[in-house]
């Protein structure tokens, strides 16, 4: 995460001096789901919510905030842990690195 970043997200105050009070509201219960969850296979059961990225953005994954604004991150550890089938193991992820939030949709 960058500096930028992390401050941010570092406050209320500050999430809605960046994102506006409403997008600051969602992602700071978003951010409260991500820390609240034991692994990250506890944000499958958000319906959709969180889901795998493709193509140029493989290795991270995407959860909803507002519209097409996502919180964008990434297993922490390095290669991350895979199932036998080679997908990613959501279970074993137990820490993450925030990335970025961005409409990654091009809209």
């Amino acid at each position: 995460m960058t500096r930028r970043l992390a401050a941010a997200l570092s406050s209320d105050k500050q999430r809605v001096r960046t994102y506006g009070a409403g997008t600051a509201r969602r992602l700071h219960s978003r951010l409260s789901q991500l820390l609240d969850a034991d692994n990250l296979g506890t944000m499958l059961s958000l319906s959709g919510a969180c889901h795998e990225l493709h193509q140029n953005r493989a290795g991270q994954l995407g959860l909803n905030v507002t519209g097409n604004l996502r919180l964008i991150f990434k297993p922490t550890v390095d290669p991350p842990p895979e199932k036998p089938d080679g997908g990613l193991d959501w279970t074993s992820v137990t820490a993450i690195t925030i990335l970025e939030v961005t409409d990654y949709h091009g809209r």
